[in-house]
């Protein structure tokens, strides 16, 4: 689908709106950023100024149904030479409740089922109120974002297809099959599902796995235990499990791989308005005999109304090496328009598997930042931030951001 082409519509639809005297609604966000950073490719200093926009066309027809929403990026290098550089995330219209059953998205639009995402140039269909179960089919043109802009090719698309329960309240389920075509070869083919029950109005259970059909493996697991005993306390429990696979058509798909395994134990507390902490604990296993035990504790204050601190410190021990490592941050609400913050998170550790960096290091990031409110509608902020690392003694970074609603 031709960018061109959508633009078209919009206008078209701008003027049969007109016509027929209906004021539809247009909203949306711009966000103008200047950035500073070392471009790694070339080990020098890049700065770019970008502009993303968002926005959405709502209540073109008189009962509300049709809608158009787009977001996009355009950027321009101002000093090595890379030029403009844009990318199209969606624009795409949404008819909704056509005969009381069917949702429309027409455009490019980011896709999501339980069995995989991406963005495509196509159509997503939800047939919906006809039952205890709702259907998605949806596909398109896959497209496939470089880093100087789009790479797709002929012969990229991709399908979908989904069922869900619906009408249930305290019950989710999903069962989605996702392919992807490269070049007219099928590079992913994967079957999925998602699942999510309440109990007893303080327990939560979930559940997400992928099985891809090529490899015949499950390529991603997760299952989890939300305990809720009071309104200030979580309990947190979860298995997870990853095997990397890649699309047929890579060349990494070649490469053998380990199976990762993660428990986490996590709890997060409340104490009062001015405290809150949490502690959690993990188990990786990498395969191969490696594994590692990984601690976590922090918390956050309120000494006063307009000041959150937020501390954090987590210890890692287990295979090729340790860490030990601690985070900071402040923010304070000088007035309602101006706020300030400011952080720092500081790593100790060793790495058994890098010959040029073996014994113990050190990584350090500092950082400051603050937003000013213009107006009702503005909003200025900027950040700057130093890394200081076994690869570079000083790496400043900067990022200015105007944002203007309408």
């Amino acid at each position: 689908m031709k960018i061109t082409w959508s633009l078209r519509l919009i206008l078209a639809l701008s003027f049969l709106t007109a016509a027929n005297g209906w004021c539809a609604d247009f909203h949306g966000r711009s966000s103008t950023q200047l950035l500073s950073f070392i471009n790694d490719f070339n080990n020098g200093r890049q700065i770019e100024v970008a502009q993303y926009l968002h926005f959405s066309l709502t209540n073109i027809d008189s009962a509300g149904k049709f809608n158009i929403f787009g977001y996009g990026r355009g950027s321009q290098d101002l000093n090595n030479g890379e030029g403009i550089n844009g990318r199209l995330y969606y624009l795409y219209g949404e008819y909704r409740d056509l005969y009381n059953i069917i949702d429309t998205k027409l455009g490019r639009q980011f896709v999501n089922l339980s069995a995989g995402t991406t963005i495509i140039d196509g159509v997503q269909m939800d047939l919906k109120n006809i039952g205890p179960v709702g259907f998605t089919v949806l596909g398109g043109r896959d497209v496939v974002f470089g880093l100087n802009g789009e790479i797709g090719h002929e012969g990229n698309y991709a399908l979908g297809l989904a069922a869900y329960l619906t009408g249930f309240k305290n019950t989710d389920l999903d069962v989605s099959w996702f392919r992807k075509w490269d070049a007219g070869d099928v590079s992913r083919d994967i079957v999925g599902g998602s699942f999510k029950q309440f109990l007893f109005k303080n327990i939560k259970a979930y559940a997400n796995a992928q099985y891809d059909l090529t490899s015949e493996v499950f390529n991603q697991v997760l299952a989890g235990v939300k305990y809720f005993p009071t309104a200030n306390l979580i309990l947190t429990g979860e298995w997870y499990q990853s095997y990397p696979t890649f699309d047929t058509t890579d060349i990494f798909s070649v490469f053998a791989v380990n199976r990762y395994q993660e428990w986490v134990f996590r709890g997060d507390y409340t104490l009062s308005d001015m405290v809150a902490v949490n502690a959690g604990y993990s188990r990786q296993v990498y395969g191969d005999g490696g594994a590692a035990d990984v601690y976590e504790v922090g918390c956050r204050l309120h000494p006063i109304e307009t000041v959150s601190v937020g501390l954090a410190y987590d210890l890692r021990n287990g295979t090729d090496g340790h860490l030990n490592g601690g985070m900071f941050d402040v923010t304070w609400d000088v007035t309602k328009k101006l706020q300030l913050a400011s952080g720092l998170t500081v790593d100790a550790y060793s790495r058994d598997f890098f010959p040029s960096s073996t014994g113990n290091q050190t990584a350090q990031q500092y950082w400051v930042g603050g937003k000013y409110k213009l107006a009702k509608n503005m909003q200025a902020s900027l950040r700057v931030q130093d890394d200081i690392n076994v690869s570079r003694n000083s790496n400043v970074q900067g990022r200015f951001v105007f944002d203007y609603d309408f």
